[in-house]
């Protein structure tokens, strides 16, 4: 089974950086659930809290997520994100949540995602993300990492 497909088994709280049920007007508490609201489309205004969450501009931001800066800001004025774009900033909420319980911090887990990593080919984990695979394989590099393997 894929790392990116496991949800932890305590609560699953990405939605924290989704901008919680403010943004989200209720916290998924299972992956079902979360499928559900990824299907609907979650409120574009997780754009900007992930955004402020993880420090990144919005064409930073647009690029992580392989969505382009202007398909974010016509989705703003929508008030929705489609389900594609949804599953793409939960995937990105996701890997940010596993570094953060790995570095046991936000901001080392961001310094982390922001660097270029030998063991990603020179490529900063951020610049994975837009990708299941990306994702996958940065999501196993956390999993090394908090084993004490870095290669």
């Amino acid at each position: 089974m894929s790392t990116v497909g496991a949800l932890p088994t305590s609560a699953f709280s990405a939605d924290r950086l989704l901008g919680g049920r403010k943004v989200l007007h209720h916290q998924p508490r299972t992956p079902l659930e979360w499928v559900d609201l990824i299907r609907q489309g979650i409120s574009s205004a997780t754009i900007d809290a992930l955004a402020k969450a993880l420090r990144l501009s919005h064409n930073e931001l647009a690029s992580a997520l392989a969505i382009p800066e202007r398909t974010l800001a016509r989705r703003k004025k929508e008030g929705t994100l489609s389900s594609e774009e949804s599953a793409k900033v939960v995937r990105l909420a996701r890997v940010v949540e596993r570094a953060e319980e790995v570095f046991e911090e936000l901001a080392p887990a961001l310094d982390w995602l922001k660097s270029p990593n030998a063991a990603l080919g020179g490529d900063t984990p951020l610049s994975l993300l837009d990708t299941d695979i990306g994702a996958q394989t940065v999501m196993e590099t956390l999993g090394r990492i908090e084993h004490g393997v870095y290669g």
